[in-house]
């Protein structure tokens, strides 16, 4: 009744742990399978799915199917899947290569959206979960990414973190989705190469459907293991940001235009000779600076007195650079992946 759904590209470092964790539930296996769809990895990662394909046949666990994904990217393998996957899957669970779930992850989810449709109407599209970061040591880079991302001027409200009970919410992730609520609303939107996500909640709760999180169960996921991909990173989801907010805008949110905010009302004092100019800009780094010591503190991780306003900083720029170019660049751009 239920699959899950993992797109990759070049997961070879992840995927074995990915999928150990999803053969590993304590849900029958006769109710679950799961389907990989391929981008085209230039690692070994077709070769590790391969091998987990054996190793859950040899010990009865779920079906695992690896699918060719022509279109590369997110969008096009998830609407794949919705086109292959077997008449008796209802329920669409969204995991990627380089996360892993709680052994009783699946049954948790069921078990929770069971209890949802018991007590409510049937539009119920979507069940989202809480994203925590990866287990294990975390090398510096990933240290300062995670520190910025639990700061609440790295990642906003924390929606996918820090809430503590079942509720409905606007966005869900890692989602599992009902089958025929997607089918409805035409499934993935395939001009998306990030964001899509966003994109489909919004055309699901502007079909009358509603989603909900639970705190009842989570994804461990590793973000950033280098800075390069965390600058591309800051850039793509400003640039596709704006694209979802021109599709729909109700989803615009002032804090993301604050840095914007910020260099014009500064502009605007230095050109006009105001005294009072460098106000703006040294309360920004006031802030920053406040929140790496902080987190360097309550961490009792001392680098992060210096990487958290540096990842910050970067952040800020990158995503801001990228809210403007979305307005102007219509291109598919390699990095996007």
């Amino acid at each position: 009744m239920l699959a899950t759904v993992i797109p990759i590209y070049n997961e070879a470092e992840y995927i074995t742990s990915c999928l150990e964790s999803l053969i590993e539930q304590t849900l029958e296996p006769s109710k679950h399978m799961i389907m990989v769809l391929d981008g085209g990895s230039t690692d070994n990662s077709v070769e590790l799915v391969n091998k987990a394909i054996q190793i859950s046949k040899q010990c009865n666990g779920p079906e695992i199917l690896l699918l060719n994904n022509p279109g590369k990217f997110v969008a096009e393998a998830r609407n794949l899947a919705l086109e292959h996957l077997p008449g008796s899957i209802e329920l669409i669970v969204e995991l990627i290569g380089h996360c892993t779930i709680p052994k009783d992850h699946l049954s948790k989810r069921l078990e929770v959206w069971a209890e949802l449709n018991g007590n409510r109407n049937q539009n119920i599209a979507g069940l989202g979960i809480r994203v925590l970061p990866s287990k294990g040591q975390q090398t510096l880079i990933e240290s300062w990414i995670e520190g910025t991302l639990s700061s609440s001027l790295g990642s906003g409200s924390g929606q996918f973190e820090s809430f503590n009970k079942t509720g409905e919410t606007k966005i869900t992730a890692f989602c599992m989705h009902r089958r025929s609520a997607l089918e409805e609303v035409g499934g993935w939107d395939t001009d998306f190469i990030s964001c899509q996500d966003s994109d489909l909640s919004m055309r699901l709760l502007n079909g009358g459907f509603t989603l909900y999180r639970t705190n009842e169960t989570h994804v461990n996921m590793v973000k950033r293991k280098n800075f390069s991909s965390w600058v591309k990173m800051g850039y793509r989801y400003g640039f596709w940001r704006t694209k979802v907010i021109m599709k729909h805008p109700s989803r615009v949110s002032k804090r993301e235009f604050l840095p914007w905010f910020g260099l014009i009302i500064t502009g605007l004092m230095f050109f006009s000779f105001n005294d009072f100019w460098l106000i703006p800009p040294m309360l920004y780094a006031f802030s920053t600076l406040f929140e790496g010591f902080r987190l360097g503190l309550q961490n009792r991780n001392i680098t992060l007195i210096i990487g958290v306003p540096i990842s910050l900083v970067t952040l800020h720029v990158m995503f801001s650079i990228g809210l403007l170019g979305g307005l102007f660049r219509k291109g598919k751009s390699s990095n996007d992946r």
